[in-house]
């Protein structure tokens, strides 16, 4: 993939796949995303965000987003920042139920996506498995059938998952005018349906190879994660001529703090320990949805990652027993 003429050259510290998937990503993004995002019907009211007392207590804030900032965007992490669980196992359950795979394959992949929450450590014969048994599914399907199926697993899994509060600050920032984008390590198909869904600007996701509107079964680049999601992050700043200390970005993953740190306001949602302790070092913004004072305490989003994934697991394969 050439270098794209719109991003100034600068010294990185990233590896190359991780720009070359930022910039990829970046470019994607910008020719999906939609003239005009469609508001949301009825905007919501965030819920008051459980907050531990003393060191995670918000001090007062001053009025924020600014309104009529064209200069400041906000980007969101999807999983368990936006909504409940994994976006890529959610989609492989739907894909399961349309019998794009076998059970063993469905055991398999909630397993890795499991070890990716539990672990935080990016072993990389570990990540190039994960990887490549997710690209076997769709190799060889065309696009167009992918995010047509994607419409309907966002219908089935998806919808009813989504973060009241969360939305409600994605919400905040498109009624000041600004855009909003999603950014995951989900397929940007995927990640695109959803971001559309919720009526905000576009998303970032990670860019699958296709020739003639064909999957090959290769990334551009590596998975939109950790370091490539800031990578992502600069490069469509750059495009879109935003000035990162007046935008926002919004994680419950210490994996996420390469992005977090490029913005002016960091936002930790639903943080696991590791990010909560960044946060509280560095006077970031806290913001909890999850039910219950011990998620609060604890913070831990392997808890509700790894639940959604055993859940959907036994739930497809009992469906799978139901059918014979």
């Amino acid at each position: 993939m050439a270098a794209l003429g719109w991003l100034p050259p600068r010294r990185r510290s990233a590896t190359a796949r991780s720009v070359l998937a930022g910039e990829a990503s970046a470019e994607a993004a910008r020719k999906s995303a939609l003239a005009e995002a469609p508001p949301l019907t009825e905007p919501e009211t965030e819920p008051e965000a459980l907050t531990e007392e003393g060191p995670d207590q918000a001090p007062e804030e001053p009025v924020f987003p600014v309104d009529g900032d064209d200069l400041a965007a906000a980007f969101f992490d999807l999983d368990n920042t936006v909504m409940q669980g994994a976006a890529i196992f959610h989609f492989g359950r739907g894909l399961y139920k349309r019998e794009f795979f076998r059970r063993r394959e469905l055991a398999r992949f909630a397993w890795q996506q499991a070890w990716f929450r539990l672990a935080g450590v990016e072993d990389p014969e570990h990540m190039q498995d994960a990887r490549d048994s997710a690209l076997s599914i769709v190799k060889g399907h065309k696009v167009s059938e992918l995010m047509s199926i994607g419409e309907e697993i966002y219908d089935e899994y998806m919808a009813e998952r989504i973060w009241p509060g969360t939305r409600a600050l994605a919400q905040a920032h498109l009624d000041a005018g600004q855009k909003v984008w999603l950014v995951t390590a989900a397929p940007v198909e995927t990640a695109t349906i959803i971001a559309r869904r919720l009526g905000l600007t576009g998303a970032l996701g990670t860019v699958a190879e296709s020739v003639d509107g064909i999957y090959t079964g290769r990334l551009v680049g590596e998975p939109l994660h950790g370091p490539a999601k800031a990578e992502a992050v600069r490069a469509l700043a750059a495009a879109e001529g935003l000035d990162l200390e007046r935008c926002a970005a919004y994680s419950d993953s210490h994996n996420d703090i390469p992005m977090l740190s490029l913005v002016g306001h960091p936002y930790a949602i639903n943080p696991d320990t590791k990010l909560r302790k960044h946060a509280r070092t560095n006077d970031w913004r806290l913001r909890d949805y999850r039910t219950g004072r011990k998620a609060v305490k604890v913070g831990v989003p392997a808890a509700a990652g790894v639940g959604a994934i055993a859940g959907g697991a036994a739930a497809a394969i009992a469906l799978h027993r139901r059918r014979k």
